[in-house]
């Protein structure tokens, strides 16, 4: 059976967050290794945890008894363990054992940290002067561990680019992201008069028109809008 791949970044508006990104197996072979990472995690005072399982294939009974046997003690220190991207196989097992009933699943990494976020009271439009850490950390069956921690902005993609064609051309929606995606932080007026702009083809969209584009796209406040910024 062969491993699995965690890779450890810190998010969230204050960084205080921890979202492990897992794949590969999490069985009787390797559970004991991702106990070992959350328990310290948890020892370093790490508390708020959401974990991505959108690259593991498989979890035993015993890989979920990882979660459910660090819940009850997160949540007395004011924690949680948020879950995340589960491919319909592992999802089917994880409603069949009810484990839905006890842990928080949610769609998108982005839903888990804005109700960590929000449920502490932080203003998540407030912006970090220190860019995220990242550690990626391969854990092996046989218990040894590879860990690379990098320091970087995040790279900020949008579905059309420059080389293909001119930001004038694109579709009024990947303009109005484009233009998120450049200052998230401007207010809806502020979005519609940059959209005026020549830079993209000095669109005319009244404010009710793109309020209700921004309210289809899920970017109808400004903290929606940081956090969109920030997930890409």
């Amino acid at each position: 059976m062969q491993g699995i791949k965690v890779g450890i970044q810190e998010v969230g508006a204050q960084l205080d967050i921890v979202l492990l990104s897992i794949s590969g197996y999490v069985d009787t072979t390797t559970c004991q290794e991702l106990t070992q990472l959350i328990q310290g995690l948890i020892k370093d005072q790490h508390i708020q945890i959401i974990t991505d399982l959108g690259g593991v294939t498989y979890i035993s009974s015993a890989g979920w008894g990882v979660f459910m046997g660090e819940i009850k003690g997160l949540r007395e220190m004011g924690g949680d363990i948020k879950v995340v991207h589960m491919n319909p196989e592992v999802f089917e097992v994880f409603e069949m054992l009810e484990f839905n009933r006890i842990l928080n699943y949610y769609d998108s990494v982005e839903e888990a940290i804005n109700e960590f976020d929000l449920i502490r009271g932080i203003d998540i439009t407030q912006s970090s002067e220190q860019p995220p850490e990242s550690r990626q950390t391969i854990v092996s069956p046989d218990g040894s561990t590879k860990t690379k921690v990098s320091t970087g902005k995040p790279q900020v993609p949008v579905s059309f680019s420059n080389e293909q064609m001119a930001v004038q051309d694109f579709p009024l929606v990947e303009k109005i992201k484009l233009v998120i995606l450049e200052n998230p932080f401007l207010n809806i007026f502020e979005i519609r008069n940059t959209l005026k702009s020549e830079k993209y083809g000095e669109v005319k969209i009244g404010f009710w028109k793109l309020l209700a584009l921004l309210r289809s796209l899920s970017l109808d406040t400004k903290a929606k809008r940081y956090r969109y910024y920030r997930s890409r």
